[in-house]
């Protein structure tokens, strides 16, 4: 198919494969590569993938399973970057997700493993929660020259923390926004009328009315229908299948998201301090629920992860 979907929402928008799987990525040519431990541990649990899993095992700086993972994690990421021209994101551990130390000291830890096989530090964004901790790990982090992808995003109290922290780039996650007010409400929301589109559509004016350099990409996304309606938002992470449906649909994609836009939108600019996050993001039931539920999912996953290193061992 000469123009498909995926071909012309790439005029708008900066395509990223949401995959650990190296010949998802080969297929579809996105920019960068996003992972995270559910889609680490889908690929560790393949056979085409136990090389590497072995590898972890033989190559880590010591046999915990701690440093394993970590070594695990960049040898996924260091596969990404021989196919992707830019950037790999690679995730810290979800159970520090409440721990500003710990994050900072995990992704730290993360680039020195990178930059040790010879991978810049450029070319990696570390994901980290949207909690209060994770922001402030994050703004700390990229002080010193380490970009940040923030990720389990769910709220504007959430982005706006994000961009006064002055992070690399946010991941709104748009299909666990539908999942929730489609369960809350029985509607099953489309296009303009989503509610995970209409909350990244919210947070990309703002960011662009205000001058933010912080880059949203939105994320975790259930339809091709949410995808178009954000075609323009700088970037957007997007899986396997929902890469192969635009793929296989040659249907003309419009610009949705423009700065133009942006600028006449009613926003109205906010300051948070700690307080005033907490409050914010507190009053957004959906959004409390939801970065719950993703931190919990991500540390169990981590806990899968490490139970099969043991079994390696």
């Amino acid at each position: 198919m000469s123009n498909t979907s995926l071909d012309s929402l790439k005029k708008y928008t900066t395509i990223v494969a949401d995959t650990g799987d190296f010949e998802s990525i080969k297929q579809y040519q996105p920019q960068d590569a996003t992972t995270n431990p559910s889609l680490i541990l889908k690929a560790a649990l393949q056979d085409e993938y136990q090389h590497i899993v072995d590898q972890a095992v033989a190559s880590a700086s010591s046999k915990t399973t701690e440093a394993i993972i970590d070594q695990l994690l960049v040898l996924f990421g260091l596969e990404i970057l021989k196919i992707v021209p830019g950037r790999v994101s690679t995730e810290v551990d979800a159970r520090l997700s409440f721990d500003t130390a710990g994050t900072i000291s995990k992704a730290k830890e993360i680039i020195a493993l990178y930059e040790a096989n010879g991978a810049s530090k450029e070319r990696v964004l570390i994901k980290i929660a949207s909690t209060w901790e994770g922001i402030k790990a994050a703004e700390e982090l990229e002080k010193e020259g380490i970009a940040c992808n923030l990720t389990l995003l769910f709220s504007k109290a959430q982005a706006i923390a994000c961009a006064e922290a002055n992070v690399q780039l946010i991941s709104p996650f748009v299909g666990r926004i539908y999942d929730w007010y489609k369960k809350d409400t029985g509607i099953d929301y489309t296009g303009a009328e989503d509610p995970g589109v209409i909350s990244v559509t919210d947070i990309y004016n703002y960011y662009k009315k205000f001058g933010y350099k912080t880059e949203v990409m939105g994320a975790s996304f259930r339809n091709t229908g949410q995808i178009t309606e954000l075609a323009g938002c700088d970037l957007l992470t997007i899986s396997p299948n929902l890469l192969e449906d635009l793929q296989n649909s040659d249907v003309e994609v419009t610009q949705k998201l423009n700065e133009q836009d942006a600028q006449s939108s009613d926003q109205e600019k906010i300051s948070l301090n700690e307080a005033d996050f907490r409050l914010m993001f507190n009053a957004d039931a959906m959004a409390t629920e939801k970065t719950a539920e993703g931190i919990r999912g991500f540390s169990a996953d981590i806990v899968k992860l490490e139970t099969l290193i043991s079994s390696k061992l």
